[in-house]
């Protein structure tokens, strides 16, 4: 049988991608944040009002996942969800203060990550993998494209 050689690219981007997960994790339940709500609250916190359908496309979620994850940030005061006043079938999203200062401490928290991780990276270093990283991302694009 084959094995993955543990220091293949393949198998160090899975343990980076595992390692970043756990401390993004750990991070976010300090501030009572659950996995997925750090890229809704950032969506809100630029584009406030937004319908919850829109939010929906432009997470490129699910309407009902998007629900649920709006229904439990509700009830934890971060959002707050109202009615269109033109259209009762349109519900329109609104970050609240609570909302937006827990947007800050994730942000701070990403910072954070983001300096445990490539701090020590000359500017040439974080130049060549973020190109990297740009290309990977653009094949698994193409790669999910061509498998539709």
């Amino acid at each position: 049988m084959n094995c993955l050689d543990p220091d293949s690219n393949y198998a160090l981007f899975m343990e980076i991608t595992r390692l970043h997960y756990l401390n993004t994790r750990i991070a976010f339940q300090k501030l009572g944040v659950y996995p997925g709500q750090p890229r809704l609250l950032f969506n809100l916190y630029k584009s406030d009002g937004v319908s919850q359908t829109e939010l929906a496309k432009s997470l490129k979620m699910a309407p009902p996942t998007v629900n649920v994850m709006l229904k439990r940030m509700e009830k934890a005061g971060m959002i707050k969800k109202e009615q269109d006043k033109n259209d009762q079938r349109v519900t329109h999203v609104y970050i609240t203060d609570y909302g937006r200062k827990i947007c800050d401490g994730v942000y701070n928290e990403t910072m954070a990550i983001d300096d445990i991780m490539f701090g020590e990276f000359s500017d040439e270093e974080s130049d060549a993998l973020n190109g990297f990283l740009m290309n990977i991302r653009d094949n698994l694009k193409y790669s999910m494209d061509s498998l539709r």
